[in-house]
């Protein structure tokens, strides 16, 4: 009866507002809307308060009106249920790819040597130094604590497991993080605005390609580094979804879930931190152009900033500082890596022989010296005499326990000291001191002769014998920088807990530990000398490592304990200076390693174990459908992207709508974008890297690829379902699975020889098998 009543419109307008189809809705119920010679609805001739024949209109038009949002409901709920069919579907596959045969090989395979058994130490309690944060080792000695083992294999590399050791439970636990990618995978391009068949195809291309399954099938630190960059990944591809609803509940949930995933993945490998980068330059971008929406007032614009803050900034770092809590509270008995933490953070560790010392250094006290710049070890002497220069006896740094590093505190030639329990004298600060080597009864010396490495600093030498050929260049004034214990008014020079420096009262240069190593005929020990140029940094400071008095009574245990934030600066710090010396070794030649412009051609692949024909075998490759394709998408991406960037400029316009070219640039931004934060930098390393360190960008590279066929699809058909853009998607699945299949020995392990599989040697430069043979 009525043409269009008012409930009808305001259900359109509704639906135009949410965003839910809106220009097909309203075309499909709005033919009611053009010009007609139909009378118009009785109600409306009529007050509609007093006509009562106006009721069945009314109920006519409410009926009408229902139809678009029944029909929007359904195809809602309809859409609803095929997401969680994907998620199902893609979860299935991906745990049959990453668990099937996973114990097959019963060997230490590839980094599991390192890893496994840096959670060994979780289970040992037994402190470690590593270059990567510990939240993912973690979690593997998390599995081998749920196995029952009791932390007494070393998992030697290729070395077989013994029968208490369920390694293929740990090897199960550690793959069921990368079982995770395909469906987040999937769960990204649906958030980015991408049909499911789009957001399909990515997920079965993440989980069909082989080098991302090999990988998550050992005990290594790489599967949950990628599950945790997905996380994060999805996290803000929801923040981007509710980016045009800031502080409503949606928003605050993906606001926090990325700022939690942002502190998972920095806690598991510092690459992490690129997917932090990402974020942040997002968040960037999204605040500058809020920025220049006036409608934004400055209360709004606090709250915006605050909440990022909040969010991406103290969660993340809170979670990461959480992790190393954890560390150091596992940790807590004397391990491999105590030489790397300073004496007072070794002497908190049980069997660490730093404890029950005395607390205050006397003169007449045993006291070894240690430089706090790492590496550079415990001041050190022998009889061995430098080659040249003074030609008097070497003074060096030394990391090792030994006798030779043993100093005796004295005062200047010509005064003497109690040794006596009611006689004995305290060294403060400001005090001139000889120390006199123990072993050679040598003095810490000093003169005007050059380094031996360090050519512009003074030769630190031991010279003449304690109490004989007195010389002002024996004797050193202690500078007090830091102390670390309470209650030393006097300031005492403490073990462990004092920070300070020599300085030599001849020269008025101060003891250092140069950095440097000295030749052979040093044993290739630490260079010592005294800085002429009194740099004062960390390499001009020692502490007392080892104390000895008989006439003083051990330290309380409360005294020798450092603080949480100074121990996980120390250990961060080392962290770093690991990594960085993670140099390619041009003397060597590493089968394993391999450079950043190998990685997307898929020029090498890596043998992750030995490779003897009757043993089982891993060969660490990926699917060329997976990653050749994807290499195409992100070279070609950039272009296309230029070619409608330069039509814009000279005023062509290829977009109906401006928000489809903006939603282009936004989901670009994120997995284009992705890509590059998590390849480019590698360029820039000066580390060894190998194939592994591919693996994140592979992922944002595979979700890219499936957005831009649907995207060119559009742009060429005017569709996002066009019978051309499923074919492209349907074909491009079936041949990622056809290629997955095809390889999945490499994936899944063989016991015969590589020589077998000869017809899967795609590229000359593969290492499939030796040609010797």
């Amino acid at each position: 009866m009525c043409v269009i009543c008012p409930l009808q419109a305001m259900s359109l307008f509704e639906q135009f507002a949410a965003g839910n189809g809106a220009k097909r809705g309203i075309s499909e119920a709005a033919g009611d809307l053009k010009p007609t010679s139909s009378p118009p609805p009785k109600y409306a001739e009529k007050d509609s308060l007093f006509a009562s024949d106006s009721d069945d209109d009314m109920m006519e038009c409410r009926a009408k009106a229902s139809r678009p949002n029944i029909a929007l409901q359904q195809r809602s709920e309809w859409h609803l249920s095929q997401y969680w069919v994907h998620i199902a579907v893609l979860t299935v596959f991906s745990a049959m790819t990453r668990f099937y045969k996973i114990g097959f090989s019963n060997r230490v395979i590839f980094d599991e040597a390192h890893h496994m058994g840096f959670g060994g130490k979780y289970v040992n309690h037994t402190f470690y130094h590593d270059v990567h944060p510990p939240l993912a080792k973690m979690l593997i000695g998390l599995s081998e604590a749920l196995t029952g083992f009791d932390g007494s294999f070393d998992f030697k590399s290729g070395s077989r497991f013994p029968a208490n050791v369920n390694y293929t439970f740990m090897r199960l636990f550690n793959a069921s993080f990368g079982a995770t990618l395909a469906p987040m995978a999937y769960a990204t391009l649906i958030s980015l605005g991408c049909t499911p068949n789009a957001a399909l195809l990515a997920g079965l291309l993440v989980c069909f390609d082989n080098a991302l399954c090999t990988i998550s099938r050992f005990a290594l630190l790489d599967a949950m580094l990628l599950c945790f960059t997905a996380m994060s990944v999805l996290s803000l591809s929801g923040l981007y979804k509710y980016r045009k609803q800031p502080f409503s509940a949606a928003w605050f949930k993906w606001l926090l879930a990325t700022g939690v995933s942002l502190g998972l993945v920095a806690s598991a490998k510092w690459v992490g931190f690129l997917a932090v980068a990402l974020v942040g330059l997002y968040t960037i971008y999204e605040l500058y152009d809020l920025f220049g929406q006036k409608e934004v007032g400055i209360v709004s614009h606090f709250w915006h900033w605050a909440t990022r803050v909040v969010a991406l900034v103290a969660i993340p770092v809170a979670i990461y500082m959480l992790c190393f809590v954890v560390h150091f509270s596992l940790l807590y008995k004397s391990g491999p890596g105590d030489a790397e933490m300073d004496s007072l953070f070794q002497a908190g560790l049980q069997g660490s022989g730093l404890q029950n010392q005395p607390l205050d250094v006397a003169y007449g006290s045993k006291i070894t010296l240690k430089s706090a710049h790492p590496g550079a070890g415990l001041l050190h002497s022998h009889t061995d005499a430098y080659p040249d220069g003074s030609k008097q006896q070497q003074i060096t740094g030394y990391s090792h326990k030994d006798t030779n590093n043993d100093w005796i505190v004295k005062k200047i030639h010509g005064q003497s000291f109690g040794n006596t329990t009611d006689t004995i004298e305290f060294v403060k600060n400001g005090d001139v001191v000889r120390l006199v080597h123990e072993r050679t009864s040598r003095n810490l010396h000093s003169h005007a002769v050059a380094g031996h490495v360090s050519k512009r600093d003074w030769e630190v030498s031991g010279y003449g014998m304690d109490g004989t050929y007195p010389d002002i260049n024996d004797h050193w004034r202690v500078e007090v920088v830091e102390e670390l214990s309470k209650n030393n008014p006097e300031r005492r020079l403490r073990t462990l807990a004092t920070r300070f420096r020599l300085r030599h009262v001849g020269q008025n240069c101060v003891l250092r530990a140069s950095g440097k190593s000295l030749p052979q005929w040093a044993w290739r020990q630490s260079e010592m000398v005294c800085d002429r140029r009194n740099h004062l940094d960390e390499k001009t400071l020692w502490n007392v490592e080892n104390h000895v008095n008989p006439l003083l009574p051990p330290a309380e245990p409360n005294q020798l304990k450092g603080s949480f934030l100074r121990n996980f600066a120390r250990l961060n710090i080392a962290m770093a200076r690991s990594n960085n010396a993670l140099t390619p070794d041009k003397d060597k030649f590493d089968a394993l390693a391999s450079s950043p412009q190998d990685w997307p051609i898929m020029r090498l692949g890596m043998r992750m174990c030995g490779w003897e024909d009757g043993e089982v075998k891993f060969w660490l490759i990926g699917n060329p459908v997976v990653w050749l394709l994807s290499t195409l998408a992100v070279v070609l991406g950039p272009i296309q992207m230029l070619y409608y960037i330069v039509r814009r400029q000279r005023g062509l316009r290829d977009f109906a709508q401006e928000m489809e070219w903006e939603t282009h640039l936004y989901v670009s931004g994120i997995l284009w974008g992705g890509w590059a934060l998590h390849y480019l930098p590698f360029y820039a390393m000066g580390r060894v890297t190998y194939q592994h360190h591919y693996f994140p960008a592979l992922y944002f590279a595979a979700m890219y690829l499936a957005y831009i066929i649907e995207w060119t699809g559009r742009r060429i058909s005017g569709s996002t379902n066009a019978l051309s853009t499923r074919v492209v998607m349907i074909g491009l699945g079936i041949a990622a699975v056809a290629n997955f299949l095809y390889f999945a020995p490499f994936t899944f392990g063989f016991d015969y020889p590589a020589k077998d599989l000869a017809s899967r040697k795609w590229f000359s430069s593969w290492n499939i098998y030796d040609t010797a043979k």
